[in-house]
């Protein structure tokens, strides 16, 4: 099977602050606004090149996105940057009315999402997001797995025309896709070739599905391992031309199990091919205080899940 090489853990968020920093010097048009988090966004470099298109706006992420809004009726692309709580829960009625309802050309970028943030516990480890954003019409949503594809997806992004939620994370973790690897919004991409089991992660999740799928191998189980980086719009063809040749499924995030990537993927399967699936994910819990190793752990969030969740589903077949 094809193996993947960890080139160094880095986080996330850098990935979207390089690209942002590449989009200041590319792009005119492109705006960034922050919520009092500029270091956590690693939004620094796009505010020191470029002041006069960076807007500090303190604790007020309502009406951060209201001046992203309307940013966008002179031609702006404005890109938010704050954590994922705050970008979705805190300010889902704005981006409800002043961006999705008028299909506001705004970059919502989310850090710290899911467990991972780690020591700030349960009320800033937003586990909803991908739901809340997902069920609004017009939103595109996506979850990045690496430093290399944030940084892709936020050059990207900015080429789409229409409003986008882009979900990353605080921790360093693996960095294993190509550099300056194409990224296409909506198109998942397949890293591993199997015939036994489909394995559909997304986020930090996908490098634990690729050890996932090693450790399966070894053992006489071949797990197809596909990258849903975009989670809305989906790719239902990759879902289900994988399914159709594995006849099993398993869906890994680091999201509450309700109104996340499998609720998604369990609807494709039940329109056209149902097929026996199961969920790596949080079920229906809150967060804690913890490192985000420990985290992972507690809430079933890696390689050891995804193997036995690929074994159960093996037998449901």
């Amino acid at each position: 099977m094809k193996t993947y090489t960890n080139t160094g853990n880095k986080d996330t968020r850098s990935g979207f602050g390089a690209g942002l920093t590449e989009l200041g010097q590319t792009n005119e048009n492109v705006v960034a606004l922050c919520a009092d988090l500029t270091g956590s966004l690693k939004m620094d470099d796009f505010k020191a090149n470029h002041p006069e298109r960076f807007f500090q706006v303190g604790i007020a992420e309502a009406n951060m996105i209201g001046m992203a809004a309307g940013m966008t009726i002179g031609g702006k692309i404005p890109f938010t940057g704050t954590f994922a709580n705050f970008s979705t829960g805190r300010v889902y009625d704005q981006i409800r009315q002043s961006v999705a309802y008028s299909h506001k050309n705004v970059k919502i970028c989310a850090s710290h999402a899911g467990v991972t943030l780690g020591e700030d516990g349960a009320t800033h480890q937003i586990l909803e997001d991908i739901g809340l954003m997902k069920m609004l019409p017009g939103m595109t949503v996506i979850n990045t797995c690496d430093y290399n594809q944030t940084k892709a997806a936020t050059l990207a992004i900015a080429k789409h025309d229409g409003p986008v939620y882009l979900r990353f994370g605080r921790p360093k973790v693996p960095n294993f896709t190509p550099e300056n690897g194409k990224f296409e919004i909506g198109k998942a991409v397949k890293l591993t070739d199997g015939n036994d089991v489909t394995i559909v992660a997304t986020g930090h999740l996908v490098w634990e599905a690729l050890e996932a799928a090693k450790v399966l191998n070894d053992n006489g189980i071949s797990a197809e391992v596909i990258n849903i980086h975009t989670i809305k719009p989906l790719d239902d063809k990759a879902i289900l031309d994988s399914v159709s040749k594995t006849g099993c499924v398993v869906t890994a995030e680091e999201h509450n199990y309700l109104g996340g990537l499998g609720e998604s993927v369990a609807r494709v399967l039940a329109q056209h091919n149902p097929t026996p699936q199961e969920f790596v994910a949080t079920k229906d819990t809150f967060g804690e205080s913890g490192t985000p190793a420990q985290l992972m752990d507690k809430y079933g969030l890696n390689s050891s899940a995804i193997q036995e969740a690929a074994k159960k589903v093996l037998k449901r077949k």
